[in-house]
C-alpha cells in the first residue's frame, strides 16, 4: 500500500486522496477553512499550506524540496512523499493568514453564537499572534437577512465561500454569491431571491465562523452548555443520522451527523426544525380516564389497570381487539405492542397507521439521476458521494412497522393479515370488534373523518396512546400519553432498508412513557393482575441525573437469559409469563440502553419469580427477543446499524489570560 510521511509519522492512504484528507484520517490535524468533504476544492484560505518533499525521478528518486509551500487540500497525495506542517515555514505562514483574517473581523466573540464551535477562535489560538499588530480602523460590513432561517453578519465572514459552493454544487439553487472584491469583497444573494431551498439552513453547519447563524437557534444557549446525542430522523422516512443537541431536558437545535451511506453531511430543513412538536403546549402530559362520561386526569397504575378490565370485558361474548399500530413507532415497540395485543386477543387484528406523502421524492443536486443513487452497502467511490433525497414519505418506520407485524403473521400464529390504514378503518365499523387500541404519535393532527366516524359506533371501547391533543380524545375511554422518538429508544427502517438503531435525547416530559414501556406495563397487569408490577416512573432507565448526560460509562449488570423448552423455543419456566416478558428481565448495559451509571437499577433475584419484577423497556433486549422467538426477524441482531457508542459534551472553555 502506497505511504507518505507526514511531520515524520508514516501514513497509508488510497490513490486519489488529498493529502489534507490522509492526515485527517491518521488523527493529524491541519488547520484549514474552505475544505469540506462534499464541496469542490478551490484552495482559497492558504492555512493548510505545507512544505512538501517528493521524490525526484531525474535524481534517482532522492526526496527534493518544492519550492513553494502546497495547499494540502488540493494536492493528491504520491508514495514517497513527505510533508511537513511543523517546519518553520508552514508555521510562519500559518501566523500570517491568520494575522491577515483577523485584520477586519471584529471580537464578537462573547456575543457570538458560533463561539466555542469557531475554528477562527481555535486556529487564533494555536496558530496567532498573542498580540494585533493592526492599529487602523475596521471596515465593518452590515448584518443582512438572507433567508427564513439564517442571518448573515457580513463582518465576521472570511470568504471561505463553502455556503456559496453549496447552492451551486449540493442544493443547485445558486441563491448565494461573491459580490465585491479587496476588503469590499462580501457574500450576498441575488436581488429578490432568498435562501430558501429544502436544504437552506446548512450553510450555518458549513460556516466555519460565525457569519451565518440560525434564527431559531440565536442567543438561546452557549454550545458548552450542550450535551450532543445521536440519534436518527424520527420525521420522515430518509434515515438521516442526526445530532439531537439538548440541556435540562430541552432539545435546542438538531444538526446533521455525518454519514456517507445515509445522508453525506446534510439534512433538510423539515428534518432540522420538525422537533417543535416535542415541547409543544398541545402535548399530552397526563394519563386520563372516562369518567361519567366525562375524560378526568388520572395516575397510570388506574389508566393502566382501568384498560386492561375495559377490553377484557369488551372482548367478553366473542368480541375482537384491533390494534393500529403507527408508521412513527420503533420496530421494538411494535413487536411489543402486538405481544400485548395477541396476549388480550389470540385473533386480533392488526393496521399500520397513515403513511403521510407529500409531493415527491426530490433528489439533490438536482441534475443527480435517482438510478444512479447507490445502494447503502455499496462502496462509495472516490470524490462521488451518494446524491442526497429528500423524501416524500413523511414518517420514519412504516418499513420496520410492516416488517415486525408481517414477521408475526408468517409463523404460523394465526393472526390476522396486516391491514393498511382504510381497511384497518372499514373493518373498525364491524360490530365484532369490542375493543380498539390506537397509537398515534404524529407531530401534527393525524385523525380522518372516516375514523372519527368508525368511532363513535355504540359499545367500542377505545384506547388512545398518542403524543399531541387532538380530535381523537373525546372519543377515547382511556388516553395514555406516550413519548416523542427523541424520548426513547428504538430503530427505525428507512427507506432504503437500513436499520439504525438510535438513543433517548431527553428524559420524557413530564408524565409521558415510550409505547414499548405502556405495551410492557400492559401486558405484566394483564398476566399478574396488578398494575403496580408495572414499571413506575422513578424506575425508567433514563429518570434521573440533572441535564440527562449519559456520557459515563454503564454499569456492568449482567441480565438474566430467556429460558428455553425441549424444543428449543422460549418457554415460560412454568411461571405463567409470556416469551417475549420471561427474555425482559431488568438487565444491565446493553447497546440501545445508555443506562446511567449512578442509576439504581433493580437486578432480577432467582428466588423471585419474573412476574414480580418490575419490567422496563429497553430496546436492545426487545431486538434480542424478536430475534430469537421468531426466524424472520433475526435480522435485528446482524442488520442494525448502531449510534456511537458514548454522548458528547462540549468541553468547557480554556481560561486565558491575556
Amino acid at each position: 500500500m502506497p505511504k507518505i510521511t507526514i511531520n515524520g509519522q508514516p501514513c497509508d492512504f488510497t490513490p486519489g486522496q488529498t493529502v489534507l484528507q490522509v492526515a485527517s484520517a491518521n488523527g493529524i490535524e491541519i488547520p484549514h477553512y474552505c475544505f469540506h468533504e462534499g464541496l469542490s476544492i478551490v484552495a482559497s484560505c492558504r492555512i493548510c499550506l505545507a512544505e512538501v518533499w517528493a521524490p525526484n525521478p531525474r535524481n534517482d528518486n532522492k526526496l527534493e524540496p518544492i519550492p513553494k509551500l502546497l495547499p494540502t487540500c488540493q494536492i493528491t497525495a504520491q508514495d514517497g512523499q513527505a510533508i511537513y506542517t511543523d517546519s518553520p515555514r508552514a508555521l510562519a505562514n500559518k501566523k500570517a493568514v491568520m494575522e491577515y483574517l483577523l485584520v477586519n473581523h471584529p471580537l464578537d466573540c462573547p456575543v457570538c453564537d458560533q463561539a466555542g464551535e469557531c475554528t477562527l477562535q481555535d486556529y487564533s489560538f494555536e496558530h496567532g499572534r498573542g498580540v494585533s499588530r493592526f492599529e487602523e480602523q475596521k471596515i465593518k460590513q452590515p448584518k443582512k437577512d438572507v433567508g427564513p432561517n439564517v442571518l448573515l453578519y457580513s463582518d465576521r465572514c472570511i470568504m471561505c465561500t463553502r455556503c456559496v459552493r453549496f447552492t451551486r454544487e449540493v442544493s443547485g439553487t445558486n441563491e448565494l454569491i461573491v459580490d465585491g472584491r479587496g476588503n469590499q469583497e462580501q457574500i450576498d444573494v441575488f436581488p429578490g431571491k432568498a435562501l430558501d431551498n429544502p436544504l437552506a439552513s446548512n450553510v450555518i453547519d458549513l460556516c466555519p465562523v460565525g457569519a451565518l447563524l440560525d434564527k431559531d437557534f440565536l442567543f438561546q444557549k452557549r454550545v458548552w452548555d450542550l450535551t450532543s446525542t445521536p440519534s436518527i430522523d424520527g420525521l420522515t422516512s430518509s434515515g438521516d443520522n442526526l445530532w439531537i443537541d439538548h440541556a435540562d431536558g430541552q432539545i435546542y437545535r438538531v444538526r446533521p451527523r455525518a454519514n456517507l451511506e445515509v445522508n453525506n453531511w446534510w439534512i433538510t430543513d423539515e428534518v432540522r426544525y420538525g422537533w417543535k412538536h416535542v415541547h409543544s403546549e398541545d402535548r399530552l402530559t397526563t394519563p386520563m380516564r372516562r369518567q361519567h362520561g366525562a375524560l378526568v386526569d388520572t395516575e397510570w397504575p388506574r389508566a393502566v389497570r382501568d384498560t386492561v378490565s375495559g377490553v377484557q370485558k369488551a372482548l367478553e361474548g366473542g368480541k375482537r381487539l384491533a390494534m393500529l399500530v403507527s408508521p412513527m413507532l420503533t420496530c421494538e415497540e411494535a413487536f411489543l405492542l402486538s405481544d400485548t395485543a395477541r396476549a388480550f386477543d389470540e385473533k386480533a387484528i392488526f393496521g399500520v397507521g397513515p403513511i403521510p406523502i407529500r409531493g415527491e421524492d426530490q433528489v439533490f443536486p438536482p441534475d443527480a439521476a435517482k438510478d444512479h443513487i447507490q445502494s447503502p452497502r455499496a462502496p462509495k467511490t472516490m470524490g462521488e458521494p451518494r446524491p442526497f433525497v429528500l423524501r416524500a414519505e413523511k414518517c420514519p418506520n412504516s418499513r420496520g412497522v410492516k416488517r415486525v407485524l408481517d414477521g408475526l403473521n408468517s409463523g404460523g400464529t394465526g393472526v390476522s393479515p396486516v391491514a393498511d390504514f382504510d381497511a384497518f378503518v372499514a373493518r373498525l365499523k364491524r360490530d365484532d370488534i369490542g375493543a380498539v387500541i390506537l397509537t398515534g404519535n404524529y407531530p401534527s393532527a393525524w385523525a380522518t373523518d372516516a375514523l372519527r366516524e368508525a368511532l363513535k359506533r355504540e359499545g367500542l371501547f377505545v384506547v388512545l396512546l398518542d403524543t399531541l391533543n387532538s380530535s381523537l380524545v373525546e372519543f377515547s375511554d382511556i388516553v395514555m400519553p406516550s413519548s416523542t422518538w427523541a424520548e426513547k429508544a428504538g430503530t427505525f427502517e428507512n427507506a432504503d432498508g437500513r436499520l439504525q438503531a438510535f438513543e433517548p435525547a431527553i428524559r420524557p416530559i413530564d408524565f409521558t412513557k415510550p409505547e414499548g414501556q405502556i405495551a410492557i406495563d400492559l401486558s405484566v397487569t394483564l398476566r399478574t393482575g396488578s398494575a403496580e408490577n408495572a414499571a413506575p416512573l422513578t424506575a425508567l432507565p433514563w429518570d434521573s441525573a440533572p441535564n440527562n448526560d449519559y456520557s459515563g460509562s454503564p454499569r456492568n449488570i449482567t441480565a438474566q437469559p430467556a429460558m428455553m423448552n425441549g424444543d428449543g423455543e422460549h418457554g415460560d419456566g412454568g411461571t405463567g409469563v409470556s416469551p417475549v416478558e420471561s427474555a425482559r428481565e431488568v438487565g444491565g448495559a446493553m447497546p440501545g440502553d445508555f443506562p446511567r451509571p449512578d442509576v439504581a437499577v433493580p437486578v432480577a433475584h432467582p428466588a423471585v419469580p419474573p412476574r414480580t419484577m418490575r419490567q422496563i423497556y429497553r430496546a436492545a433486549q426487545v431486538r434480542r427477543d424478536m430475534a430469537v422467538t421468531h426466524d424472520s426477524l433475526k435480522l435485528f441482531t446482524t442488520h442494525v446499524y448502531q449510534p456511537p457508542a458514548s454522548q458528547t459534551r462540549s468541553a468547557d472553555m480554556q481560561v486565558v489570560e491575556l
